[in-house]
Order: C-alpha cells, then structure tokens, then sequence
C-alpha cells in the first residue's frame, strides 16, 4: 500500500509535468456542469434564493465526494494498484500549479515582446476585470495579482486537505471553490443564492490562506527576496482585501517583491477602487511575474515538506 505523502508527491510531480488534463476528463468540469444544472432546478423550486444555494452546494459536495468514493471502491475491486493510479491522477487535477504558471508566463512573454494587446488577451483569461485599457504596469500587476492569490486556492489549500483527509478531502475543497467561482458573487442574482458557497469558501480556505502566507516570507528569504519586508507588509496590509483570505498571500508576495498590488480596477463597467497592498518601491514590471511563480513553486514545496513533518509526527505520537 503506498503512503498519502507518496500520493501526494506523485500527484504534484504530475501536475508539472502535465498541467490541466485538457485530453482527459477534467472532475472539476464535471462540478461545475452539475452546479449549473442544479442552479436552473432549484432557481425554479419554491425554496427561498438562499436555502435553494445551500441544497445546490451540499447536492455538489455529496456528489463530488461519493463519486470519488464510488470510483476508488469499483477500482479496488479489479485491482489494488489500479485504485492507487486512479486516485493519484484524480488528486492531481486538483492542483493548479503548472497552468497558473503557464498562464502567467504567457502574459510575461506578451510583455517581453511588446504586444501590449495581447498581453491584455493573455491577462484577461485569468482575471475578473476589464483588461482593455490596461498599461503594462497594469497588466503585470494584474498578473501578478491573480497568481498571488491563487497559490492557495489553487494550489496549497487542495494540498493542505489532501494530506488531512486524502483524495476524498480534496475534491470536497475543489467543489467548494468551485460553487464559490460560479455563484459566490456580490451582485443581485447571487448574493442570496451563492451565500453559502461563499462563506463555506471563507471557511475553508481560512488556515490555508494562513499557513501559505507564513510560509511566503520562508520562501522569499530561500530565493533572495525581501523576506523581512515580505513579513512587514503580512502583518501591515493583509486585511486590505474584500476577501477574508485573498490579502494574506497577496501581502506576502507584495512585501517579498517590494511592489504594490490592489487600487482601481474595472469590473463590469464599473470602476472599483480597492485598498493598496505593499509600498510601491518599484513599478511593477514582467519580471515580477517569474518572480511570483517562483515564490509559489517554493512555497508549494515548503508546504509539503511542514505537512509531510506534521503527519509523520502525528503518526508516530499515535502509534
């Protein structure tokens, strides 16, 4: 039988030599369909908005759950090492770390050839807002951003739940970030419906956010980054975010870079001014962007390292 950590590390190995299984059926997909249909039933049914949201989430959670449990258990009937494979590759596609990586470079390298407009392509496949009229500064920080914050959710947060509970505690966290993509926005059509998916999201998300900011100024002072001020502007600006969580790690990258992230940005029209994250001590420029996936990788792998130390620890003090 080979260990979760073996699991674990196989699973992340694959991610960077894969990234997104775009060949393969992808179970987070699968998520995202059934929330959909699951939307236009209970939009319909005589529940009220927000109690309609909370059957829609428990409904993708039970079923993402049981699928999982239901696929294991049928490939443990037909072979043992055949359960094995499928649950790694599945706990693979849980992670984010090569597309976020491939993703952001596409953008640094629209940079490094001056195409400005499609940087703004590039850019506007990983972000919320309106990348039109962005400058370059922008579009870097704007980069920068959208990585930033998803070294936990996509990323350190799926792994954190692996090691806890397995495949089983990973997909469960995929579900729930992903009700919270679909309906976990502040507007009219979903702030009764998407309530729960996104306070679930909050929930969820919070001693990940935590952790994977702890552990960004340990790996700022491994690549020679600012780690002291990438500690001082944790501690100064990670409230600074809509999002009860999003700010921790956006606050340690912006401190390690010595860049400032956040201000005016457009969404949907509508020009939206956010609180300023890190001191401007330089302008935001391509090479940030590297800089940010270097970090995450980093991270990433101190992550697994505490993780992997913590679980043996408790193992032993068990036995």
């Amino acid at each position: 039988m080979i260990s979760p950590v073996l699991h674990i590390l196989a699973a992340t190995v694959l991610d960077q030599l894969l990234g997104d299984p775009r060949s393969l059926p992808h179970p987070v997909r699968f998520i995202g369909s059934l929330g959909l249909g699951l939307e236009k039933i209970f939009r319909k049914s005589p529940l009220p908005l927000r109690a309609a949201g909370v059957v829609t989430l428990g409904l993708m959670l039970l079923a993402s759950t049981g699928t999982v449990f239901s696929i294991l258990h049928l490939a443990g009937l037909i072979h043992p090492m055949f359960a094995t494979a499928l649950s790694v590759i599945i706990l693979y596609t849980t992670i984010a770390a090569r597309d976020l990586c491939r993703h952001s470079k596409a953008v640094y390298q629209a940079l490094q050839e001056h195409d400005l407009e499609k940087a703004r392509d590039k850019v506007g496949m990983i972000v919320g807002r309106e990348t039109t009229n962005l400058n370059k500064e922008e579009v870097a920080r704007a980069a920068v951003e959208s990585v930033a914050e998803s070294i936990v959710d996509g990323v350190c947060a799926p792994l954190f739940y692996a090691f806890l509970g397995g495949l089983a505690a990973a997909m469960c966290y995929k579900a729930i970030n992903t009700a919270d993509s679909m309906f976990g926005y502040k507007n009219e059509k979903y702030a009764q419906f998407g309530w729960a998916s996104a306070r679930l999201d909050d929930l969820a998300n919070f001693i990940p956010a935590r952790l994977t900011a702890l552990l960004i100024p340990v790996a700022a002072f491994l690549l020679r980054l600012d780690s002291t001020s990438s500690r001082r502007i944790l501690a100064r600006d990670r409230h600074n975010h809509s999002s009860p969580n999003a700010g921790h790690s956006e606050a340690a990258v912006a401190g390690a870079l010595g860049i400032r992230l956040g201000g005016a940005n457009i969404y949907f029209g509508k020009l939206v001014e956010k609180p300023t994250i890190g001191d401007a001590e330089r302008p935001v420029a391509a090479d940030h962007i590297l800089l940010t996936n270097r970090l995450m990788l980093t991270t990433t792998a101190l992550l697994i390292c505490l993780m992997t130390l913590l679980m043996t620890a408790a193992e032993l003090l068990i036995s």
